[in-house]
């Protein structure tokens, strides 16, 4: 079996708060916390301290630590973030393995015989992602890439920058280290049992017993325990470099000024794709004016970006609510357009005899949206909610609509499957009586005040009211009391056999929707 190869790991500790709070314009030295499916992802320093830890629920989180800044988790910015520092680091030691955002492998023997030793290759490394911005990370270097992570985590513990561990010795300093850091939960409890706790204790065991009892993956595990790790350091092909980025000296002031500076660039940045077939359908808009302001955003394309919709979504992203002469508040230094989404071009290729309707659609509603601004189109798409208003969303052209999830997550109150054909945009006002022409009513324990017998939408002539069923209690922001909102939803069939959604509340009762 051949000897692990000595390698080089570069740890960037924390790098999702880092990542986030470069975004958020935040201080990643204060408590932050970044949470995923209401439970903590990662947290900073700051936060650890206050007792918050990966796993826990929000609200104690926020218990813990009552300063508490808390982020959502964004994977993907994660790796766009990473980028730079990747490329930084590739400029002067090729051959790099992302082993995630934030933590990077290369083997030893070509830095440390270029910078003269494994030690000052390890600070040559320290000095390149300072100079990116990134304080605080650690290397290790040992045989194999999971020694040599270990090692710059041993470094955070040790309080050094560099961790070296000498050829062959990386057994004896990965034995006192927990089993769980190889194996899967599972896999932790029943060694826990059977007295097994350290990466030491693990490699004791027999190789053909670990085997037989767990399988190929417990005898990778068994090898990584032992220092026998077989693993390589697999260096990434760059991906090519399609970004555009300008700087304006003197800084622009005014929309116009800047969508028609931008626009060669904007060409660039479409012909560099689709010199290697492909095309882009996501792009992010980067901004920073001269207060030290910046503004990203993330644009989709329905089809793909021409270099007239890369300088369209600039301008609106500039523009907002207002002209495309207006002034801006702060003039803009820097310009940077990031591809997110990209796809080979024969995948949007045309038929034979063109695209037909949905082309010359797609072409007029986007010349629509470029002379009336992001918002003037818009497509309809079912969101999540409780109310049947609330469902309804306007979705600008090109963007991405609701996720499938949030729509179809257990609301508590939403109405089930089917739901209305009409949904009433403005509530009408219903006349609900029973036989004795009393206008029904809803008690606090949700019960009617009398059978309906009629009812009279608007200003429309009573029906009578063939049967019903109800009612069904709506409770939302039960917590606050200054903006809680009880209603209670009923359902009445009238004499032509249609079906109304009502909704009484403090005001009385409302056709909400039609089944029609």
């Amino acid at each position: 079996m051949s000897a692990a190869v000595r390698t080089i790991v570069l740890w960037c500790p924390d790098w999702p708060v880092l990542a986030a709070c470069r975004e958020a314009g935040l201080d990643a030295a204060q408590p932050v916390a970044l949470t995923e499916s209401g439970l903590v992802h990662s947290c900073s320093a700051a936060a650890r301290r206050d007792g918050v830890a990966r796993g826990l629920k929000l609200r104690e989180a926020q218990y813990r630590s009552t300063a508490l800044t808390v982020l959502e988790y964004d994977a993907a910015l994660d790796h766009r973030a990473f980028e730079p520092v990747v490329r930084g680091i590739e400029a002067i030691v090729p051959g790099v393995q992302v082993l995630r955002p934030g933590t990077l492998a290369m083997r030893a023997r070509g830095p440390s015989r270029y910078y003269g030793g494994e030690d000052a290759a390890a600070r040559a490394l320290l000095d390149a992602v300072a100079g990116l911005g990134v304080v605080g990370a650690r290397v290790g270097v040992a045989d194999g890439p999971f020694a040599a992570e270990q090692a710059a985590r041993a470094a955070v513990r040790g309080g050094v920058p560099v961790h070296v561990v000498a050829p062959g010795e990386a057994a004896a300093f990965l034995a006192p280290l927990p089993v769980a850091l190889v194996v899967d939960a599972r896999t932790t409890t029943l060694l826990h049992r059977l007295g097994v706790r350290t990466l030491g204790e693990f490699a004791a065991l027999p190789d053909e017993d670990v085997r037989r009892r767990f399988g190929a993956a417990g005898a990778f595990a068994h090898d990584r325990s032992a220092g026998r790790e077989q693993s390589r350091v697999a260096p990434r092909t760059p991906p090519p470099d399609f970004e555009v980025e300008q700087h304006f000296e003197p800084p622009l002031d005014r929309i116009d000024q800047l969508a028609f500076a931008f626009r060669v660039r904007a060409e660039e940045f479409i012909e560099r794709m689709r010199a290697v077939r492909l095309v882009c359908t996501g792009i992010r808009v980067e901004l920073d004016d001269e207060r030290g302001g910046h503004s990203s955003r993330s644009w989709l394309h329905p089809q793909w970006f021409t270099p007239a919709d890369v300088v369209d979504r600039v301008r609106w992203q500039l523009q907002g609510a207002g002209t495309a002469d207006a002034g801006l508040d702060s003039p803009i230094v820097r310009l940077r357009v990031v591809p997110e989404r990209v796809d080979s071009t024969g995948n949007h290729e045309q038929g034979l005899w063109g695209g037909g309707p949905d082309e010359r659609v797609h072409h007029g509603l986007t010349r629509v949206q470029s002379m009336l601004g992001h918002e003037g189109v818009v497509t309809a798409a079912v969101g999540g909610g409780r109310m049947l208003a609330d469902r309804q969303v306007l979705v600008p052209w090109g963007d991405r609509a609701p996720e499938p999830a949030a729509a179809e997550a257990p609301w508590p109150g939403s109405l089930p499957a089917l739901a209305p054909a009409s949904v009433f945009r403005e509530r009408l006002p219903v006349a609900l009586v029973d036989a004795g022409d009393a206008a029904v009513s809803v008690d606090a324990r949700g019960a009617i005040s009398s059978a309906p017998a009629s009812f009279a939408v608007g200003a429309g002539r009573p029906a009578p009211v063939r049967a019903w069923a109800g009612p069904w209690p709506v409770v939302e922001r039960w917590w606050d009391a200054g903006r809680a909102r009880r209603v209670h939803r009923f359902q009445v069939v009238d004499h032509d056999g249609c079906a109304w959604l009502l909704v009484r509340d403090a005001e009385g009762w409302w056709a909400e929707a039609r089944y029609d």
